[in-house]
């Protein structure tokens, strides 16, 4: 895996809407979206995976977190297709992990009900199940499964 993590910026959302289409469709968040969630850098904290041997720091994956003073939540984790199962998921959710240790806040997430994988992948670093959310993704109609891990010290 020859990948570097860096911060998310506006000029990264064109590839960064492509991954969405390629993994999300039809629940994916728009341009608009990330343009809001990258322009609140006080509670959000967005990363993009570059390969690091391509030109142009061509972005393989991305993720978000958003860090309130009592809690944070992982917004999206995303690894284009062709790249996943290199470690690249681990390493931007480890990042994000840190960062809410730092600020010594519990996390949340929400992961579509059918993705066994992802939940797995998530229990893997500390996540367990404590609910769900109905229909919480509107255009597919998919329920969410909330998770939750504690606070690191």
């Amino acid at each position: 895996m020859s990948v570097r993590l860096r911060d998310m910026t506006v000029a990264d959302l064109p590839r960064v809407m492509e991954l969405e289409e390629e993994l999300f469709a039809p629940d994916t968040w728009t341009e608009w979206m990330y343009r809001d969630e990258l322009a609140r850098p006080d509670t959000r904290h967005y990363l993009v995976a570059v390969d690091a041997d391509a030109d142009a720091d061509a972005v393989v994956g991305y993720a978000g977190l958003i860090a309130y003073p009592y809690e944070a939540h992982i917004a999206t984790i995303g690894v284009a297709g062709t790249r996943q199962h290199e470690g690249i998921g681990a390493l931007l959710l480890d990042a994000l992990l840190a960062e809410a240790d730092g600020r010594r806040t519990p996390v949340l997430l929400e992961v579509r009900e059918d993705d066994e994988a992802t939940q797995a992948f998530y229990r893997r670093r500390g996540f367990a199940e404590i609910g769900r959310r109905p229909n919480y993704y509107p255009l597919s109609g998919k329920d969410a499964v909330v998770m939750l891990r504690e606070v690191r010290q």
